[in-house]
């Protein structure tokens, strides 16, 4: 899964005896705060001057911990921001909340369809920062990621078309994102009925290979294959799989839109 992460990166300039701490992220409607500690000498404070997207930060930083009001810069929610803290040669100081820059999973969805072939198109409003979206169907008793497309992060309409691949019967789409507080915000549901016709397996016993067939013929599905244990051995997309490596004994196969038992010999 890409995450949109901050940077973090000292620039050293030894022939003046300044550093630079620098951090980029996403504006998301909060300031952020810095804890400025006294430089070695003791006569002052560590950072010397602040930049945001290269414009000078005023007040200076003549204190023991400032804020940065992006207010005061004309920055949109969800437009990228580029900070650079100049300090004194050995000490630094320290961002408090770095955590505001991360974008945050904020999008609306005002329209999504699905043709029957598995087009799905999209479109949202209200982001704040570019994160993937993730495309779940749900097959096999659970929610299966079977697409991702990178997010614009802007605040207006964006459109979005993704293929899925459907298979037999009725098919369950949705749309979600998961941010940097690691929970997932999802869609509404969308369905669709495929006329696909349904995949077999085989063989019943498997000595070295599954194929996946359609009238007598080859057909690449989704498939996952999992021991008796529940511990997941292969997984992928295909016509068939190889199995010459499997141990003897039982294993459950996912496939198509079925769930069944299998002996490997």
């Amino acid at each position: 899964m890409k995450q949109f992460i901050l940077l973090f990166f000292f620039i050293s300039l030894n022939y003046i005896g300044i550093a630079a701490l620098s951090v980029e992220g996403t504006y998301q409607g909060k300031n952020l705060y810095i804890q400025n500690p006294m430089d070695d000498d003791g006569f002052g404070y560590c950072a010397t001057k602040v930049t945001v997207n290269g414009d000078i930060m005023p007040g200076g930083t003549s204190f023991g911990a400032f804020e940065i009001d992006f207010s005061l810069y004309n920055i949109d929610i969800g437009e990228p921001v580029f900070i650079v803290i100049e300090h004194n040669d050995g000490c630094k100081p320290k961002i408090l909340n770095p955590e505001v820059l991360l974008p945050r999973s904020t999008f609306e969805i005002i329209q999504m369809n699905i043709s029957d072939q598995g087009l799905l198109d999209f479109k949202t409003k209200g982001e704040q920062g570019k994160l993937p979206f993730f495309i779940e169907q749900y097959r096999w008793d659970k929610w299966v990621v079977v697409g991702e497309i990178n997010g614009k992060g802007n605040s207006q309409d964006n459109n979005y078309k993704v293929k899925v691949r459907p298979h037999s019967g009725e098919n369950i789409i949705r749309v979600v994102q998961i941010d940097h507080s690691g929970s997932k915000r999802a869609s509404k549901q969308v369905k669709f009925f495929s006329n696909s016709p349904e995949i077999t397996k085989t063989p019943s016993k498997v000595k070295d290979e599954i194929q996946f067939m359609v009238n007598g013929h080859l057909t690449e599905t989704l498939y996952e294959i999992f021991d008796a244990y529940g511990n997941i051995v292969k997984k992928g997309f295909g016509s068939n799989v190889d199995c010459s490596n499997l141990v003897r004994g039982i294993y459950y196969i996912n496939f198509d839109n079925f769930n069944e038992k299998f002996i490997k010999n």
